[in-house]
């Protein structure tokens, strides 16, 4: 009995899209970090995978999740994409909810509601919250006016 093993010896692998001009396939950078027995110092070594993307859903600058075929699609695909680990291009803020491009913003913040000048303890009001109700036993501070 023969057992099929798969062509590559990395099962899974986690990259960088540095290419997809080709038809349903990626190509992806991998980079490990690999230790210098003499020096003790570690340094970065690439390896470029081709991945098959049947979806072409993949652009460049995503971080891909890569898992290998149990039989190589052609002479140079032998992985496939597993899944989309981290989609380049689309940060949003978490506070204005608006997309972002490095430290300016591609759509103008001059359509945000105005923020309201009310305080805490107005708000405390609007929602019958006192000291007391909190269930502590010192007695309720009073704030100044105005």
């Amino acid at each position: 009995m023969s057992v099929k093993r798969a062509s590559v010896h990395a099962k899974w692998v986690i990259g960088r899209v540095i290419g997809t001009k080709m038809l349903k396939t990626a190509k992806v950078r991998v980079t490990r970090l690999v230790l210098d027995p003499y020096l003790l110092k570690y340094y970065n070594k690439r390896k470029t995978y081709f991945a098959h993307d049947a979806l072409q859903q993949c652009t460049v600058g995503d971080i891909v999740l890569l898992k290998a075929l149990p039989e190589s699609r052609s002479k140079h695909v032998k992985h496939e994409l597993a899944e989309i680990v981290y989609k380049a291009g689309r940060v949003v803020d978490p506070l204005t909810g608006k997309s972002v491009a490095g430290t300016e913003f591609v759509e103008l913040l001059t359509d945000l509601p105005p923020e309201e000048d009310t305080s805490l303890t107005q708000k405390l009001q609007e929602l019958n919250i006192t000291a007391a109700s909190c269930g502590t036993d010192s007695p309720p501070t009073q704030t100044p006016t105005p």
